[in-house]
Order: structure tokens, then C-alpha cells, then sequence
């Protein structure tokens, strides 16, 4: 069955633009350089418009609310993109949810407990929004998004909207085929009758346990590394005796070894130095080479970098290959789970 889209508010008001503008305000480390242009659209179509009009060398990164992702000391150039409230909207029918992009994991796995849809559970631990999970296919708890995707709703680079199977993202563990610069803009996803009650006391058991296992209340970025086929990253760390390393105001939590820390006055080129130490000593320790999961995007700048801390070059950069390669700003961000 079809599900009716969401009543989008008025088009035509257009889009918000700021230079220079802030995103250590928002993101979960609360560190790294200004977006060089943030652009707040109000529906989908004005940005289709906007992008269609934007010079077609200009890269387009959108965030959502930054809970995994690294933005270096120097900045973003080129477009920062953040959905508002607006498309944040959930709606569901006939045993289908429908979300806006900027919904968080927690709203969607809400609203389908409340209309007896399970399999979506796992979204509460998801700290992310629905945008960057639908684009990573984000997963916990032994599911991921792939897993109950239907279609997206995609604003090219290009400009134009289309609506995709979940077939065409070519999921496969912790990455789409989405292009750079595409943004998700809403998301259908699929589930199967359950009591409300139960797929409550699920939901309240994966808090729980995010709650005892996680630093929740820390300033992070979520899960930092992939899990090894085989293995789990917060295991190889451990027995590789990263537990509590630090580097500046940078630290390998103590309670969960798999999520790095800001202390307080890290620079993000701290963050991720630590983060290459981690995957140095893991690869000396265990001979497995560590993925990140955490997305990395901005201009490093040497200059902030305390003695020792390394750091990438001064390029414009998204190193979410994870083969600690640097290739041009392309991966986008997104939610990160740890199972």
C-alpha cells in the first residue's frame, strides 16, 4: 500500500544561508572549524532549487544533529546542509512509518511502538537522525536500516527529487551507495504487528542498556570504529590497552572503549590522533586494521594541533574510507549504533 506523504509547510518561503557559521555550537564533540555556508532549506523542493542553482563544484555536505561526526579545526568548505523541524515529521498507515529525514531514532521507534509496529526498536538506540541512517544504514541490537527500508525520498546534488527502493542504496554493513552530496529528505520503513506494551519494555531495555554501557553524558561522537568482520571493535581496543588513553583533552572512554571523548578543550585534531593512535596500537596488538566509523570532514589545521597530536593535511577532506587513505570531501555523516 501507499502511504500518503506529509503535509510539507507552505513552499516558497525559501531558504535560510549564513556564512562562517558555527558547528562545534551543535555537534556532539562540540569542537571543529565553521561550516564556510550553512543552508537551512524549508521543504524539499527549495532545496532542489537551491542546489539545482549552486556551482556544480561546490561540495554539499549535509549533517544532522553531528552525533558521529568529526569536524576538523579549519572548517567545511562549500555547503553545510540541516534540515529543519519541519522534516521532522513522522506519520504512520497501514504498518508503515513514514519519517522526515531529521527525525531522530527515538521518535520513529515512538511513534511505531505506539501504533503496534514492531522491528524498529533498535532505532532507540540510534543517536542520530533518520537522514544519516537511512545514508550509513545504521543498525544496533543485531539489526541495521536495510533491514526495514522501504523507499527514501533523495534531493540530488544535482537538484532533482526522486524516490528510491531501498534495493538502489546497495547497503551492505555500515554504508549506502548514495552520492555525495545527495540529501535524504523523508524515509518509509516497514515492520510487523506487535503490542505496544512489549515493544515498549524492548525499547526500555535497549536504553538500559545503553545507559550502563555508554558515556552517554559525555561530549562524543558515538561508535568510532566499525566492528572488524569477526570481532568487536571495543574488545580489540581493550586487549590492545587503549582503555582511558589520552592525547590532550582527547580520551578512549574508560566505561566504553569503542567511543572517543572530549574531555573539555580538545581540538578535533586531538580527537582524531587519538583515534589513529587507537588504530596503531590495535593493528600492532591484534594484526586488524580498524575502520572508522565516525565521519571525518573539514580542513585540518596544523597549527591547532598540540605536540604529538599529528593530523591529516590542510585539504579539504572526508576520510570515511576507514583505510586511513584521505580522499576528496565526498562520505557523508551519519548515526552510529554499537550493538
Amino acid at each position: 500500500m501507499s502511504v500518503p506523504p506529509l503535509t510539507p509547510p507552505a513552499s516558497g518561503r525559501g531558504i535560510k544561508v549564513e556564512a562562517g557559521a558555527s558547528l562545534a555550537a551543535f555537534i556532539w564533540f562540540r569542537t571543529g572549524g565553521p561550516a564556510e555556508t550553512l543552508v537551512r532549506p524549508d521543504t524539499a523542493t527549495d532545496l532542489a532549487a537551491y542546489l539545482r542553482d549552486l556551482d556544480p563544484s561546490t561540495p554539499v555536505l549535509p549533517v544532522g544533529v553531528g552525533s558521529n561526526l568529526i569536524v576538523r579545526d579549519g572548517g567545511v568548505p562549500g555547503v553545510v546542509v540541516r534540515l529543519p523541524k519541519a522534516m521532522a515529521k513522522v506519520s504512520v498507515q497501514d504498518g508503515r512509518v513514514r519519517a522526515g529525514a531529521g527525525a531522530m531514532g527515538i521518535t520513529v521507534a515512538s511513534a511505531a511502538r505506539d501504533a503496534g509496529i514492531a522491528g524498529l526498536e533498535f532505532l532507540r538506540g540510534i543517536p542520530g537522525t533518520v537522514g544519516g541512517a537511512v545514508r550509513m544504514n545504521a543498525g544496533a541490537y543485531g539489526r541495521d536500516v536495510s533491514d526495514i527500508l522501504i523507499e527514501a525520498t533523495v534531493v540530488t546534488r544535482e537538484g532533482s527529487v526522486e524516490t528510491w527502493p531501498a534495493a538502489r542504496f546497495g547497503y551492505v554493513y555500515r554504508h549506502s551507495d548514495l552520492p555525495a552530496g545527495a540529501v535524504v529528505v523523508e524515509a518509509v520503513f516497514s515492520g510487523t504487528p506487535g503490542e505496544p506494551s512489549v515493544i515498549g519494555a524492548e525499547m526500555d531495555r535497549i536504553a538500559a542498556e545503553r545507559e550502563a554501557s555508554q558515556p552517554l553524558r559525555s561530549r562524543t561522537g558515538g561508535s568510532t570504529f566499525k566492528n572488524p568482520e569477526g570481532h568487536k571493535a571495543w574488545a580489540l581496543i581493550d586487549a590492545a590497552g587503549c582503555r582511558g588513553l589520552t592525547r590532550g583533552d582527547a580520551q578512549v572512554s574508560e566505561k566504553h572503549c569503542n567511543f572517543l571523548l572530549n574531555l573539555g578543550s580538545a581540538s578535533s585534531a586531538e580527537i582524531e590522533a587519538l583515534g589513529e593512535e587507537v588504530r596503531d596500537k590495535v593493528k600492532a596488538h591484534s594484526g586488524v586494521a580498524l575502520e572508522w566509523e565516525i565521519q571525518r570532514v573539514g580542513i585540518s589545521l596544523p597549527s591547532r594541533m598540540r605536540e604529538g597530536a599529528g593530523g591529516g593535511p590542510a585539504l579539504s577532506t572526508s576520510d570515511a574510507a576507514g583505510d586511513g587513505g584521505r580522499p576528496p570531501l565526498g562520505p557523508l555523516p551519519h548515526a552510529g549504533g554499537e550493538a
